[in-house]
């Protein structure tokens, strides 16, 4: 062997050893990119790459809240060919929402080891559009987040890509900790997509040191070749609410909630308050002011479906300034949830009792009835998505009307935007830290408004229908002083005029059960505020 071969076998040892050390020599010297605007090139990292990428070295769990287009997949698919290279059987799994986004991390990695020099390649034993697998058993391999991702793999690093917006991503990691636990490791990234997910959970949780992650924030101005002007320019082009999801790092104003999360953080910062007092052995019942004879009130509930998965829970809203003046929320026997009911409406003025009555809500309205609970809320028979022939026999339907308020495909879109516009235009008085939470995780998905998975939103259903109500109930009243008395007369079958009619046929002196005309203490009732 001549000399200047071995100075070329030797220089060649050196490097090998240089690139095995430092994975940022290697990814400036031979990790190869496509470039968007500049095409093939070398990975010249940026100082906060380098930074991220010594911190991949120090800790195995990694999750990484970042502003989109800082090349952090890019370098994450550098940092698993370095891996797979100088280490025998490292198994990297990458997940993402798609199989094609997860695929885009593993076409990196394969177009950076086909541009390797030839003393780098060590040889495949399969190299396809989803995986590459090296001769010396190390491999990169993309799936999509099913269920089952990771469960049968044992894998060295799992890398889960815009965590954020995966939905099933609990079941995922729970599935794949279980290979990790040998010693694999985790690399999280994402732009942030709202709060309440387990993106948002876990990051903020590492924050507080609640678990293995490392939190590491890249927001925009950690690219050294973005300034103000460029920041600007992404909120004409995105708009203010993507372009903070895509920039900033700021859970709070990210993500595709119905309500605005700069609204949603001014109800917290100015009006959000301790409740006065916690009744009941599960302290439950939360209050914020006490009942004023000279106000009127409702009382509207949503009943838990029974399958342990939700809450029975309700607002009690003063009607004339939209203010929560107390709220429940558990999970309690039908029977029960009815007798709460029944109390609190009757210690706020026999408040108008509104009960969602969807599948065992109906069993909550017939106690209310059988009571003789007066107050209630009747709807249009049309407007029913359920089955009532076992249900409507009992009370008189002449009228088409039946107790209670049917969330129905016409009437909840309507529900949810009357909600929407009082809150948003700052109209209602919200006290309860809990509905707050509730709308944080209350998202559009599949141009429906629903609670992000995990998570319930009945709070917050019950409060929109509240805000619905008011503003229609006007033209239910009549119709539900008529009704409620004929069911009553069907459900009791009961002489005592006491329980709800004075002598002249008319409920005791509530103007939710009277009718609009009727004068109280001599005086016509001043409603022109439920009008505007």
């Amino acid at each position: 062997m001549s000399e200047q071969q071995i100075t070329i076998k030797e220089r060649i040892k050196e490097e090998f050893v240089k690139c095995a050390t430092d994975p940022v020599y290697f990814m400036k010297k031979y990790y190869m990119i496509q470039h968007p605007q500049r095409g093939r090139q070398l990975f010249n990292l940026y100082p906060f790459q380098e930074k991220v990428l010594k911190l991949f070295q120090k800790h195995d769990y990694s999750i990484i809240n970042k502003s989109r287009q800082l090349g952090i997949s890019t370098l994450v698919s550098a940092y698993s060919l370095w891996l797979m290279l100088f280490n025998k059987d490292k198994n990297v799994l990458v997940i993402a929402t798609k199989q094609d986004t997860a695929k885009n991390m593993v076409t990196k990695v394969r177009f950076a080891y086909q541009n390797l020099p030839t003393w780098l390649k060590i040889g495949t034993s399969e190299d396809n559009r989803l995986s590459l697998r090296l001769a010396n058993g190390s491999q990169v391999k993309a799936v999509s987040a099913a269920g089952d991702a990771g469960r049968s793999e044992a894998v060295s690093l799992l890398v889960i890509d815009e965590a954020a917006f995966i939905d099933n991503i609990e079941t995922i990691f729970t599935a794949a900790q279980q290979t990790l636990a040998t010693g694999g490791g985790c690399i999280a990234l994402s732009t942030p997509n709202g709060v309440g997910n387990w993106f948002h959970k876990t990051y903020t949780s590492a924050q507080e040191e609640k678990n293995r992650f490392l939190p590491i924030s890249l927001p925009w101005t950690v690219h050294p070749e973005r300034h103000q002007e460029w920041r600007d320019e992404q909120d004409k082009i995105l708009g203010k609410r993507n372009a903070a999801q895509e920039c900033d790092c700021d859970f709070a104003t990210s993500g595709n909630t119905v309500i605005e999360p700069e609204i949603l953080s001014w109800y917290e910062e100015t009006q959000i308050s301790e409740p006065i007092e916690r009744r009941g052995l599960d302290r439950a019942l939360w209050i914020w002011e006490y009942s004023d004879p000279t106000k009127y009130y409702t009382v509207i509930a949503d009943v838990a479906r029974g399958d342990g998965n939700d809450y029975s829970s309700f607002h009690v809203i003063d009607i004339e300034s939209i203010t929560q003046v107390a709220e429940y929320k558990s999970q309690i026997d039908t029977r029960d949830y009815a007798n709460i009911l029944l109390s609190i409406a009757a210690e706020y003025n026999n408040a108008l009792l509104v009960v969602e009555n969807a599948n065992i809500g109906w069993d909550v309205i017939q106690t209310v009835l059988e009571r003789g609970y007066t107050n209630v809320h009747y709807s249009y028979k049309q407007d029913q998505n359920m089955d009532f022939n076992k249900y409507v026999d009992r009370f008189n339907t002449q009228t088409g009307l039946v107790p209670g308020f049917s969330t129905t495909e016409k009437t909840r879109p309507l529900v949810i935007e009357k909600m929407r516009d009082i809150v948003e235009n700052k109209l209602a008085n919200i006290k309860s830290i809990r509905l707050l939470e509730e709308l944080r995780v209350f998202i559009w998905k599949n141009g429906k408004a629903q609670a992000m998975q995990s998570y319930n939103d009945d709070l917050v259903m019950s409060f929109a229908i509240g805000m619905y109500l008011r503003e229609t109930s006007l033209r239910f009243r009549k119709t539900a002083e008529n009704l409620t008395y004929a069911a009553l007369n069907s459900f009791t079958k009961t002489q005592d005029k006491s329980i709800a009619y004075n002598a002249n046929n008319q409920y005791n002196q509530n103007p939710w059960v009277m009718n609009v005309n009727t004068p109280r203490g001599g005086e016509m009732n001043d409603l022109t505020w439920l009008l505007q």
